[in-house]
């Protein structure tokens, strides 16, 4: 008896060696067939595409996010033209290869989705920074950039030893009348008589602003002979020619926006980036694809703000450091309700 004892758990001690020597991994063809649903998710850039450094990257990096955690697959593309027909055509492109859910990045998107989302009802769509369609199957998603603006507004007027700053949006509409409001703001919090100099790069409808490194380097250039030394580009792709300037002018900051851009410049304009206004796109695009991937599955709409680590303030740049405690102190305000931050 004792020999059939020791046989068997000899034969137990087997089955679990095999079994923990070779962990079970699964492929994501696999997935389907443990009855997991697999989740293809479309995104659709605007014209700028990835490589923005800016917005379109900071959703890239949340779809990235999301294949690597969250095993799902994904089609990216780009917007074929500056028109909503050019959108519509690449979400049309995304719902045909089974995309769902399908992100559209912009508020430029917004007829394109408003059309598409109605031909295909079937279809959840998400689309950044606007909340005009209101539709079943429309996931609007929108942050509060006045917020985490209001806080690199403080850093700037701290930094500042002119007293004179600037403020280079990339188109003059009301999204990015949000940053300049914050912004402003953040600045007069600290003292009311610190100049704010203003300035859009184009007019609606033309929404090239947002692409014109060249046109951001002329107004920075400009703020700059005014005497500016600490000017903050909430401008999409044209931020990199506020930084050039800024970096040729020497002895001036620049502000960031959406990802850290501390981190993603040419070496040659880095040290002059003292921080970046973070607009968490990346963790927005993350968290509705888990979202989906969970069984939310219907429209409406969504606010990431400093509660949720929407937006926020980027620490990188070691400059920026002498300044932390004053920026720390407001967002504790903002937290806390006792102060407001405008929006307009």
């Amino acid at each position: 008896m004792r020999f059939k004892i020791i046989a068997a758990l000899a034969a137990i001690l087997a089955l679990v060696s095999a079994c923990t020597a070779a962990p079970l991994t699964l492929t994501d063809a696999e997935v389907p067939s443990l009855g997991q649903e697999t989740i293809h998710v479309g995104i659709a850039y605007d014209t700028a595409g990835r490589g923005d450094k800016s917005f379109n990257d900071a959703a890239g990096a949340g779809l990235d996010r999301a294949k690597k955690e969250l095993l799902i697959q994904a089609t990216e593309v780009t917007a074929k033209a500056e028109s909503d027909t050019g959108r519509a055509a690449s979400l049309r492109e995304l719902v045909a290869t089974g995309a769902n859910p399908v992100i559209a990045v912009g508020f430029l998107y917004a007829a394109a989705v408003g059309v598409v989302a109605k031909e295909h009802p079937d279809t959840l769509f998400v689309i950044i920074d606007d909340d005009s369609v209101k539709a079943g199957n429309v996931v609007n998603m929108l942050f509060a950039e006045e917020q985490g603006s209001y806080l690199i507004g403080v850093a700037a007027a701290r930094a500042t030893r002119t007293r004179r700053v600037g403020f280079v949006g990339g188109v003059d509409v009301a999204l990015i009348h949000k940053f300049r409001a914050g912004y402003v703001a953040g600045v007069h919090s600290v003292d009311p008589d610190i100049r704010v100099d203003v300035r859009y790069l184009t007019q609606p409808p033309d929404f090239g602003g947002f692409s014109a490194p060249e046109k951001g380097k002329a107004a920075a250039a400009t703020m700059l002979a005014d005497g500016a030394d600490v000017i903050y580009a909430a401008a999409g792709g044209s931020g990199g020619g506020v930084f050039e300037a800024v970096a040729a002018a020497g002895g001036a900051w620049a502000i960031g926006v959406d990802s850290d851009q501390y981190l993603s410049a040419p070496a040659a304009v880095r040290p002059i980036i003292l921080t970046s206004m973070l607009k968490r796109v990346d963790n927005g695009v993350f968290q509705e694809i888990q979202a989906y991937v969970k069984g939310d599955r219907v429209g409406g709409t969504k606010r990431y703000d400093l509660k949720v680590d929407g937006v926020g303030y980027a620490t990188s740049n070691p400059k920026v450091k002498p300044y932390v405690a004053a920026i720390e102190k407001e967002r504790f305000r903002i937290l806390s309700g006792n102060v407001r931050v405008p929006a307009a």
